[in-house]
């Protein structure tokens, strides 16, 4: 009931109207509307292997009445090493996506224009719209890859930011060294160019690394990278951004909350960089999974768009909302596309065998359906 005496106060009119962010149902709604206990969880893009031993580990001695480190100084050295560079170039944040507010907060005012990919990840054009950003969209070609020549020409007009996940989130492919370079080379001084490689771990070894591109070229960029797909730590949140240089890193981290990044997170960030292989064995193993999906996908008449990541975005030819209830009907998660000219798009998590046969045959019956 409202109170009468209650005066309406004025909100922010770049966020009251933001759209929502399309987040994958949870395990537990997915249990209660769904009535199955076991849960094909394959909405969210998590690591069915879990994480590397070394995490529990080195999570047991963990003194949760401590604040953690606002610096993140340990994390951001176990990075430095691995990546070969000096850390006042690294930001550390609650997951990638606190980046990617971070860097909209740093850069952006009102009336800038922002540009990325259709479809995208929801972030890239709700944070800047929260502060106060216009968005300018490049749609995907119709065989769901990149279209270069469109992307070069939002270039040609210096838009503030231009947001581009490589691999694509949601799509998958990734941009070859040829194509990235051609973005390279279009990018004008006045543009940030934030590279999102949050699936970066699961490309091929001929695809070009993002961050080593770009450290050769004398743009200003944000590159993204995340522990919560690849490494399994999707749960404690913890992402980080490499920037071109250490003044825009000083304007990211002066645009974040000092404690930004529990304690728990920042100790299992660094167990998990100390056992690289058990991530690349993982990654392997997820990486032959996607393939026998894929190709079961295309025995049934469907296409998936090619995919450099640990999900398959694939074109059900109907409704996704009604693929989304069909498949919960059966205990199993999958993301419907909410995009404008995607709404027939699912993109499915590649999970355990055991759960990605449980999709195949959900498939297979709503095709057949």
């Amino acid at each position: 009931m409202t109170n009468p005496l209650h005066t309406e106060l004025p909100l922010n009119p770049h966020v009251v109207g933001l759209p929502p962010y399309n987040a994958g149902m949870n395990i537990a709604a997915a249990r209660q509307r769904s009535g199955f206990e076991d849960i094909a969880a394959l909405a969210s893009n998590e690591n069915p292997d879990g994480c590397s031993p070394k995490v529990a580990a080195a999570l047991a001695g963990l003194n949760p009445a401590r604040y953690s480190d606002p610096a993140c100084t340990a994390l951001r050295a176990a990075l430095g090493e691995k990546l070969g560079l000096t850390t006042d170039r690294i930001v550390v944040g609650n997951g990638s996506e606190e980046m990617i507010a971070a860097v909209c907060r740093a850069v952006l005012r009102p009336g800038a224009v922002v540009a990325t990919v259709c479809p995208g990840f929801g972030l890239h054009e709700i944070e800047a719209l929260a502060n106060g950003a216009v968005i300018e969209k490049v749609a995907m070609r119709a065989n769901l890859d990149f279209d270069i020549p469109e992307i070069l020409a939002v270039l040609e007009r210096a838009p503030t930011i231009f947001f581009l996940s490589s691999p694509s989130n949601p799509v998958g492919p990734a941009l070859d060294r040829d194509s990235l370079d051609r973005i390279v080379a279009a990018v004008r001084p006045e543009t940030l160019l934030v590279l999102d490689e949050a699936y970066f771990e699961f490309t091929d070894d001929e695809l070009p690394d993002g961050l080593a591109v770009l450290s050769t070229s004398p743009l200003s960029f944000v590159v993204l990278r995340t522990f919560s797909k690849a490494y399994g730590l999707a749960g404690l949140r913890v992402g980080y951004a490499v920037t071109s240089d250490a003044r825009l890193a000083r304007a990211m981290t002066a645009a974040k909350t000092p404690f930004n990044v529990n304690a728990a997170a920042q100790v299992a960030a660094v167990a998990a960089l100390q056992d690289e292989a058990w991530m690349t064995a993982s990654v392997t193993r997820l990486k032959a999974e996607r393939m026998r999906v894929a190709d079961a996908i295309t025995a049934m008449g469907l296409t998936a768009a090619r995919s450099q990541t640990n999900f398959l975005f694939l074109d059900v030819r109907r409704d996704s909302e009604a693929a989304m209830d069909h498949f919960l009907s059966g205990g199993i998660v999958v993301k419907p596309w909410k995009e404008k000219g995607f709404e027939s798009f699912i993109r499915v998590t590649i999970g355990t065998p055991s759960d990605n046969d449980r999709f195949l045959d959900a498939l297979r019956a709503f095709v057949m359906g």
